[in-house]
Parts: C-alpha cells; sequence; structure tokens
C-alpha cells in the first residue's frame, strides 16, 4: 500500500469531501485544495491508474477499497497528530501544517507507539 505524499494529499480530500458531499467530483477537489482543474484531471487520472478511485461516466469519484484504506490512515494521523500538538500547546495553524507534514512520513510503527503512549493521558 505504498503510495507518495500528493496522492495520500488527494484521497484524503476525497475522503473529507465524501463526507460532506452526496458526491465528490474532481471540480470540488480542486476547489477544495485550490488547485487547478488540469492538475487534478491528472492527478485523478494516476489515481484511477493506480486503482485507488473510480470515477463514473457522470464523474463521480469513489474511493476503492485500497483508496479508502489509505485515504483513513492519513486522515487518522491527521486529526490524532494535530489534536496531541494542540494538546501540547503548539497554535492551530502551526499544529495543522506540522501534522500535515509529519502523517506522510512517519512509520507505521512509529505512529501506534505514540498513539499508545499518548492516548491514556488525553482524549481527542
Amino acid at each position: 500500500m505504498k503510495s507518495n505524499e500528493s496522492a495520500e494529499n488527494y484521497l484524503e480530500t476525497i475522503l473529507i469531501l465524501s463526507q460532506k458531499l452526496p458526491v465528490v467530483r474532481s471540480i470540488d477537489v480542486s476547489v477544495e485544495l485550490g488547485f487547478k482543474k488540469s492538475s487534478v484531471s491528472v492527478a485523478m487520472k494516476h489515481l484511477r491508474e493506480k486503482g485507488h478511485i473510480t470515477v463514473s461516466d457522470a464523474g463521480y469519484i469513489t474511493l476503492t477499497e485500497t483508496g479508502k484504506e489509505i485515504a483513513e490512515m492519513i486522515y487518522e494521523r491527521h486529526n490524532f497528530l494535530s489534536g496531541w500538538l494542540i494538546s501540547l500547546g503548539v497554535d492551530a495553524k502551526t499544529a495543522l501544517e506540522d501534522a500535515c507534514r509529519i502523517e506522510h512520513v512517519i512509520s507505521k510503527e512509529s505512529f501506534a507507539a505514540i498513539k499508545k503512549a499518548v492516548e491514556p493521558h488525553f482524549s481527542l
């Protein structure tokens, strides 16, 4: 389940949008991320080729099982890490930015260890 940071960000965005909108389209992703439609179209093509999303004839984007797995992993890391940093006194903007960087590079093992050590001391 190896993917790159850009792909992970797109998958996470699709997951978040799918929780807010009845359907997700490339234009929704473009608006959410502030990217050009052409850039998002290229990214969606790559995600389709890797089997992380499907796109209907009407242009509706759906995460596949592997896409959803990656998106949920990144989203969990993002929420946990940003919440933890905020609880340590880091201002929210910095915490969100740092969590966004950390979530892509931390190993499963290290994230699990941090989560195990931190969770008993506070709830997110």
